[in-house]
């Protein structure tokens, strides 16, 4: 019986490495590529006024449009592979927590006949709000 257990949650284990594996080696290969490129270095101009308001380098956009666009893991693949301060990911990571895979979740919030306009509109709202006073009390310590 507890070899079956621990069978199963091995096989179970190994399940979900794979499973995130393959969103988050990629992202961190892709970003890391990025930062040989001049391509990295444009988006971090590009976005440093924005992500300045958070107290986060303009490459920490990059992480902030994977974890909306896909999923948190992606953009846990590319806070690995970007140079961060453990405040600067713990201020992503708050931000994410209100905003995170927007097309997966908008698809559930419209099938339950909430406003899809005032739901991401709630939730990216928030994650600035909470992002620049984070951001701003990190900048502080």
């Amino acid at each position: 019986m507890m070899l079956d257990s621990i069978k199963k949650g091995f096989k179970n284990g190994i399940a979900t490495t794979w499973m995130l594996g393959k969103v988050i080696i990629p992202v961190y290969v892709f970003v890391t590529f990025l930062k040989y490129t001049p391509v990295l270095d444009w988006i971090a101009y590009a976005f440093k006024p924005l992500m300045g308001v958070f107290n986060l380098p303009g490459e920490a956009a990059i992480v902030l449009v994977l974890g909306n666009a896909l999923n948190l893991y992606a953009a846990i693949g590319a806070i690995k592979a970007i140079t961060l301060t453990p405040m600067q990911i713990t201020t992503l990571g708050i931000m994410l927590s209100f905003s995170h895979s927007l097309f997966v979740e908008t698809a559930v919030i419209k099938k339950l006949n909430v406003s899809i306009g005032k739901f991401i509109a709630l939730r990216v709202g928030l994650a600035l709000v909470v992002g620049a006073i984070v951001g701003q009390v990190g900048a502080l310590l």
